[in-house]
């Protein structure tokens, strides 16, 4: 076989005049073989086969198959042909069908990925587009689990974005992301478009839950749904999304807090997403300049009235962080697992046991400011019961010599004194057997004189 770069030497010797014999005994291949590909019969870097192919009985079976079932594997694909005899390798099969591009493109598919795109006209004003990005891999002191949540929504029509961190995708976390987000935004635009997620609407049938309409109604939005299996209805936010995880998500230090977090992912927003360059009727601008010709209506007065809860657990001072400060509780519950609530843009919050009995109430502070909220009774309180523990003595050393004291010097000689009475009491036997040697010598007389 010949690869491309011999042939084309082959080529360019035999138009140089060369003949065969001289070409063979330059490049060390075979006449037959110089000759072969002189005349066009050989392919370079195809190797001709000495016998027939054993694929080649199988073709029309696996042809219709993959036919019948584009997306059928090929290890379902190997079972089949290995009842009709087929004896090569599953990576033989796979070769093959690459080879001899046997493996339609499905039609069904291609229509939901490579169909065309039309363009959506987005007014001023008129849509913002909302959707759940999951970060995989946060920093595992913020208790979060193996993944964190990023609320993103975005003007549909400038462009501008925000978004907010939360720990978890149900209702509540929903609804205070919303009011930041929409704050942050600069108000509030005609209608809300969300993907089918469960704490907004029905996944299956696609209507808005009774929950999430008192939602709606507070912010007096009109809610649009994106019909099933049409995700490019939210490109704008999809794309934000791309963005917010591979520049902001991807570099974010492994020290940083949650409230750290939030504070660079608006500078984020506002320094690179609010500065990008877009084309407009009257020339390229700015992001931040489109978005404020965009009619958005002021964000209520107050949030929507929704309780946001979390589980903490307390420290051993009896502190419970949350959102970057620490609140008290009583000392009975250090180290103990308390749920945290309140309402979104509430003044208080609430510390409750894990059956749901509230212990303490504390008024909020603003987040990330890293004070330390106490009551006064639980000062107190805290203050008893660690003298009542310090007062146990100090801790041993590791290496202090510590001698048998008079309890165990007493139960020592009791155990002595019990042991020596047995002893005394117990009579000793006198009893021993004598063994007579004088009947195994006799017998080994008389066997030596037999």
């Amino acid at each position: 076989m010949l690869t491309w770069e011999d042939d084309l030497e082959v080529h360019a010797l035999r138009r140089r005049g060369w003949s065969i014999s001289a070409i063979a005994r330059h490049t060390g291949f075979d006449r037959k073989t110089v000759r072969k590909y002189l005349n066009g019969d050989g392919k370079p870097g195809v190797r001709a086969r000495s016998g027939p192919d054993p694929f080649d009985p199988f073709v029309d079976y696996v042809t219709a198959r993959l036919t019948e079932d584009p997306h059928l594997w090929a290890r379902t694909l190997l079972d089949e042909l290995e009842q009709l005899g087929f004896g090569l390798s599953y990576q033989s099969l796979t070769r093959n069908i690459r080879a001899r591009n046997l493996r339609p493109v499905c039609e069904a598919c291609r229509t939901a990925t490579q169909r065309p795109n039309a363009v959506i006209p987005h007014e001023p004003g008129d849509e913002t587009q909302w959707d759940w990005l999951e970060l995989p891999d946060p920093p595992e002191w913020w208790g979060w689990g193996k993944t964190a949540h990023l609320l993103v929504g975005s003007l549909a029509h400038s462009g501008k974005w925000r978004a907010a961190l939360a720990p978890s995708e149900d209702q509540p976390h929903l609804v205070a992301c919303l009011d930041r987000v929409t704050r942050g935004l600069g108000g509030v635009t005609r209608v809300w478009r969300f993907d089918r997620m469960a704490a907004v609407c029905d996944p299956g049938s696609g209507r808005v839950t009774a929950s999430f309409a008192g939602v709606a109604k507070h912010y007096g939005v009109a809610v649009a749904i994106c019909p099933a299996r049409r995700g490019n209805r939210k490109g704008v936010v999809e794309k934000v999304n791309h963005t917010a995880a591979q520049r902001w998500w991807r570099t974010l230090a492994d020290e940083a807090t949650v409230e750290q977090a939030q504070v660079s992912l608006d500078r984020f927003a506002a320094v690179r997403g609010d500065t990008r360059l877009r084309a407009t009727a009257d020339g390229r601008s700015s992001v931040a300049v489109v978005a404020k010709t965009e009619p958005l209506t002021p964000a209520p007065a107050r949030p929507y009235p929704v309780i946001v809860s979390e589980t903490r657990t307390a420290s051993r001072q009896a502190l419970v962080s949350y959102r970057g400060n620490r609140y008290s509780v009583p000392p009975e519950l250090a180290a103990a697992q308390v749920v945290v609530s309140h309402p979104v843009g509430g003044q208080f919050c609430d510390i409750a046991t894990a059956s749901g009995i509230v212990i303490a109430r504390h008024r909020m502070a603003a987040d990330g400011l890293g004070v330390m909220v106490r009551d006064s009774g639980h000062v107190i309180a805290l203050d008893t019961a660690a003298m009542a523990t310090a007062a146990t003595g100090r801790p041993h050393r590791r290496k202090e010599r510590i001698p048998p004291g008079p309890a165990a010097k007493a139960a020592a000689a009791q155990i002595l004194r019990v042991d020596t009475e047995a002893i005394q009491t117990s009579t000793p036997s006198t009893d021993s057997t004598v063994i007579d040697l004088s009947a195994y010598e006799r017998a080994a007389q008389n066997r030596t004189i037999q």
